[in-house]
């Protein structure tokens, strides 16, 4: 950065990031790693933030060496001992919860609430895991054989792999690996390349809490490098569980690599969400929720707001007022807090931002918003775009695929079935909300015939889930789910106990066996 009036440069030093960093670690120690070098650059300013050396593949057989060695002993210790651990993690991340956001937020180019934000959700993931490290429950049923006991009890799966994207640097690691840790397993993270400094910083900021408790070299570990990495993980039959937040495309890949093994994956991919906005809505209500669905994170969240499909009684209304709320939108720096609205990760992104908005225009879609990429000082880096607003139709083949950019679509509806109707009408199905105060419509969406995603919110928007409940969609968003409820299971392997306290050997269902 030009200027350090934000702290960049007291945040890297906290959060132990050097010019050159290692990609590779197993622990306290960063590996010497073979790879090429690439930079961290912020789509805040063009700036290059720091180096890193990548890893190869004889560098990630080290990691995955030092991972199965360590899990032999991590697995061994008691749960409720493995969840002290993850709460003075939870502990470390309060005390670096600042600069921590900062490196989020300039590295990635979300707000900097946004980025203290992510922080938060991993002290709070470490507090639900501290609680759950004392509730790793079994079952106990009745067996047909008499003096017989039966019971299911869960054991740690191993090793487990986590693939993350950039779009959440560091909170979604934290959601695997903090409930894996209390399970007994040990980790292997694969970040995004695009954003390698708030792995290393996650890193360094564990392994402080790790040393203090001896923990194991190996049970918390970072590789760094592109889709080989990936692929690597995808088909090591040593990794029986891989996580893999990412597009559509990439967990198909990853679920059929892992699939041909018949390993376990775990996929948190693409969304295409969509708020009914009722004709008995709040308006003033609805119109903050689609705001930030549609805007936070410059529209780069799996949950972003994508559609919104508006009762037409209510329609022009309600367009008229987005739109005037969205030329309040401030667009800037996102360390500084007076913004709203961050940039996109890359020249790429703002590509894929500018084809959408010509596909939607080819289609027949109008402008009500009109977007752009920004030019002049502030916006040098190139990254800068202009939310926009279309309206459209729900089969547009525009509308059907997620663009992760600030692209919003409307679309109109006459009675609440056709609007539930529209909704599901997409290959994705991870976030949904509907803005009411008409109780039928409300448990109509969240019935059996209503929202056909993961997640279905009434009168709060599609962005912002919060720990405790199980968060992951269905459809192309791949089925799986983490960070709350018994999300913990996906982590474990379950076994099936019968215990004979009895003289004799009686066979189920039955049958004899008689010499």
């Amino acid at each position: 950065m030009s200027e350090d009036k934000f702290g960049m440069k007291e945040a890297l030093s906290l959060l132990g990031i050097k010019s050159e960093n290692s990609g590779a670690s197993t622990g306290k120690n960063w590996l010497e790693t073979k790879g090429e070098q690439i930079s961290s650059v912020s789509p805040v300013d063009a700036k290059v933030i720091a180096n890193v050396k990548v890893a190869t593949e004889s560098d990630y057989n080290l990691v995955v060496e030092a991972a199965q060695e360590a899990f032999k002993t991590w697995r061994l210790m008691p749960a409720p001992k493995r969840g002290e651990i993850v709460r003075q993690v939870g502990e470390e991340l309060r005390k670096n919860k600042e600069p921590l956001g900062k490196l989020v937020s300039y590295e990635m180019g979300k707000s900097y609430q946004e980025g203290l934000g992510e922080v938060q959700e991993m002290i709070d993931i470490c507090d639900f895991a501290v609680g759950l490290s004392r509730q790793l429950y079994g079952l106990t049923m009745h067996s047909e054989r008499s003096l017989h006991r039966m019971y299911e009890q869960y054991h740690p799966i191993g090793l487990v792999g986590i693939i993350s994207a950039f779009n959440f640097p560091v909170a979604v690691w934290s959601w695997n690996s903090a409930l894996a840790w209390v399970c007994g397993d040990v980790c292997i993270w694969k970040p995004s390349e695009k954003v390698p400094l708030s792995a290393i910083a996650c890193q360094n900021i564990v392994q402080k809490v790790f040393e203090r408790n001896n923990v194991p070299e190996g049970v918390s570990n970072v590789i760094i490098g592109d889709y080989r990495i990936g692929e690597l993980l995808s088909h090591d039959k040593r990794v029986p569980l891989v996580s893999a937040t990412g597009s559509t495309r990439m967990g198909k890949l990853v679920g059929a690599a892992v699939g041909a093994r018949l390993g376990r994956v775990l996929l948190e991919l693409g969304g295409n969400n969509a708020i009914i906005i009722s004709k008995d809505t709040d308006l003033e209500m609805a119109i903050r929720g689609a705001l930030f669905g549609a805007v936070g994170t410059a529209g780069q969240r799996c949950t972003t707001t994508r559609r919104l499909i508006i009762h037409e009684s209510i329609y022009e209304d309600f367009k008229n007022k987005l739109a005037s709320a969205y030329t309040q939108l401030k667009i800037g720096n996102p360390l500084d807090e007076n913004n709203h609205v961050g940039p996109l990760i890359d020249q790429d992104a703002v590509q894929n931002y500018l084809s959408a908005i010509e596909k939607v225009e080819a289609e027949g879609g109008k402008v009500v918003v009109e977007g752009g990429v920004l030019e002049g000082e502030e916006f040098s880096s190139g990254c800068y775009v202009k939310p926009a607003i279309y309206e459209a139709q729900n089969n547009f083949s525009i509308v059907q695929h997620e663009t992760f950019a600030p692209i919003l679509y409307l679309i109109k509806y006459g009675d609440i079935e056709e609007a539930i109707a529209i909704h599901n009408n997409v290959p994705q199905g991870l976030s949904s909300a509907i803005m009411t105060n008409n109780i039928r419509e409300s448990e109509l969406f969240l019935s059996h015939a209503g929202s056909d995603c993961g997640i279905a919110n009434v009168n709060i928007g599609t962005s912002g889930a919060e720990i405790g409940g199980a968060f992951g969609g269905e459809k192309e968003t791949g089925g799986g789910r983490e960070s709350g409820s018994d999300a913990w299971k996906v982590y474990m392997r379950r076994q099936t106990n019968t215990i004979n306290f009895g003289k004799d050997l009686p066979l189920a269902q039955g049958i004899k066996f008689d010499l």
